[in-house]
């Protein structure tokens, strides 16, 4: 783990600089300075944070990097993504990863939600029993429509081996399910030996594993097309008060902005149940994810650095920190998020989406001139070619397979954001160092 340093804000400020003149990244010296000063004032006081005007809450390290600029947005995703409190259910919502650091990333990939929900009964069977039920009918209520589509849900885990719609799954791997086994609340899987049996959505409420739902969003106000996933860490209280997670780990709060002050009372009791040792935990298993994004293919220099941010701004690094920080504000950044827009446009676009054909091409659009903006030469004329493809298909209705040429934009964008965020994070000697530390 990178350990805390007891670093003076005048000094990292000095590095910053020094490391991002050497690499030609612009630096907003003022901003880097105040941030520097407010994090090492956030790290010394209480944990969490309550904005009064805009409701919000979170842990206050975190709270430094959310722009409530765009929370009317957020919410009108989260009453899609979002569930409801009902008799023995409660609910907290927050956003999590880049869309909880709008003040840094000025280019988010997805917009990402994180939810816990905390079920009272008597027995955690009738918990595990009444999660699965709740789950399955957010999944059904929230199929599609003119705005959204569900896309994908995670919920239990393989017994043993099998292959599920033609791919190999290992034992203990999360379950896809896509809409239409959900509506038939059962997958079917083979086995190595040629067996075909069913797995019902019930019979993975008592072990549950990782659950999350995935959406296409298309936002009529803002003109905007986004993959959004809502995360669940979902817990049960039994009648004396006492709280488990079902998955066996309550999950820490480190990156997360609660959106609405009524969840607060629900927040605090789960919060209350965080290990102690949390931050620790947190950290290393970031640089886990590290590890997995720069040694082993493919690599993803740009998730890397989302988390290394976290890393170094929650081990006392703010150096390192407020240098990433600066990264994510280039406007070569914003490749990245083209990366993962391609992906939602295509989905949107594919038969059966409830999404109009005007919100894609108007995002495909927008898209294309970014695209122009930011590249030159024969990757610009490589990657708009095959993106005025894709307009050309959706707009005339075509439902031929895109799969190929839409996985190779996306995979050339990556290439040319991996490039960017290797080069410069690696600019910066201690980073570089950290990096082969890891790898």
């Amino acid at each position: 783990m990178h350990t805390m340093t007891d670093s003076v804000p005048g000094d990292d400020l000095a590095r910053v600089i020094g490391s991002a003149r050497r690499l030609g990244v612009e630096v907003n010296e003022s901003e880097a300075s105040e941030w520097l000063a407010a994090i090492d004032v956030a790290r010394a006081e209480a944990d969490v944070e309550f904005d009064g005007r805009s409701g919000v809450y979170g842990h206050r390290v975190t709270m430094l990097d959310f722009d409530p600029a765009d929370l009317a947005y957020f919410r009108r995703v989260a009453d899609i993504v979002g569930f409801e409190d009902e008799p023995g259910v409660e609910t907290a919502l927050a956003l999590s990863g880049s869309a909880a650091q709008s003040r840094v990333q000025t280019y988010p990939g997805d917009c990402d939600y994180f939810e816990r929900i905390n079920i009272r009964a008597e027995t955690r069977a009738l918990a595990e029993k009444r999660f699965a039920e709740v789950f399955r009918a957010k999944a059904l209520s929230t199929l599609g429509s003119a705005t959204y589509k569900l896309t994908e849900v995670k919920f239990g885990s393989y017994p043993f081996d099998v292959v599920h719609n033609r791919r190999p799954q290992a034992k203990g791997s999360a379950i896809s399910w896509a809409p239409s086994e959900i509506e038939d609340g059962k997958i079917r899987v083979e086995t190595a030996g040629g067996e075909t049996f069913d797995i019902s959505w019930d019979s993975c409420a008592e072990h549950p594993g990782w659950c999350k739902l995935d959406w296409i969003v298309a936002d009529p106000i803002r003109g905007d097309v986004a993959n959004a996933s809502n995360m669940l860490d979902v817990t049960w209280e039994a009648p004396d008060g006492s709280i488990v997670a079902l998955d066996g780990f309550i999950d820490s709060y480190f990156q997360e902005v609660y959106l609405e002050a009524e969840s607060l009372p629900v927040f605090s009791k789960i919060a209350g149940h965080v290990s102690p040792d949390a931050l620790d935990a947190y950290v290393e298993a970031l640089e886990g994810e590290v590890h997995k994004y720069i040694a082993k293919e493919p690599r993803n220099y740009g998730k890397a650095a989302k988390r290394m941010y976290n890393i170094f701004r929650y081990s006392g690094a703010y150096a390192e920190a407020a240098y990433i920080r600066e990264l994510f504000d280039e406007p070569t950044a914003a490749l990245y998020q083209i990366h993962a827009v391609v992906r939602a446009l295509d989905e949107a676009a594919q038969p059966g989406s409830g999404i109009s054909v005007e919100s894609v091409t108007a995002k495909l659009d927008e898209t294309i001139v970014a695209v122009v903006d930011l590249i030159d030469g024969e990757e610009e004329t490589e990657i708009v070619r095959i993106l005025l493809e894709l307009r050309e298909a959706v707009a005339s209705g075509g439902d031929e397979d895109r799969s190929d040429y839409v996985e190779g934009v996306r995979q050339r964008l990556l290439n040319l954001v991996n490039s960017f965020f290797y080069d410069k994070l690696s600019g910066m000697p201690e980073i570089r160092d950290y990096m082969e530390g890891l790898a």
